[in-house]
């Protein structure tokens, strides 16, 4: 049974820094690209990052955290991490992160089969 646990979200202000983690069991996800997205209350979730197994590891961000938020991936501890500096107030979410079908990296969300429960982050000004 495929289970994705993310951890690390919690109350920062604006400026600051976080670092979101997303656990894999029950699944070799070492060829399959892992995605993060959120959702802010009102609001359709929304791509954030996500990066492949393509031999080596190619990763790809949305607009509005592109120099801001990195994504990498730990195989040895079935891990994908997201960090986040700079942080804002528009940053404030529920995030999740989702095991992908094939190693290519897509920003819609039908392309991931699993989903974890989230970690809410929120920013203050």
């Amino acid at each position: 049974q495929v289970q994705l646990v993310e951890s690390g979200g919690r109350l920062v202000q604006a400026g600051g820094s976080l670092r979101l983690s997303c656990a894999a069991s029950g699944v070799t996800f070492g060829n399959v690209a892992m995605g993060w997205f959120r959702q802010a209350p009102g609001k359709e979730r929304e791509f954030v990052s996500a990066i492949s197994w393509d031999g080596g590891s190619t990763s790809y961000y949305a607009d509005s955290v592109k120099g801001r938020f990195t994504i990498s991936r730990e195989y040895a501890k079935n891990t994908v991490y997201l960090q986040m500096n700079t942080l804002k107030p528009e940053d404030t979410a529920v995030y999740y992160c989702a095991l992908g079908r094939t190693p290519v990296i897509h920003t819609v969300l039908r392309y991931y089969d699993y989903w974890g429960q989230g970690t809410q982050v929120t920013v203050s000004s």
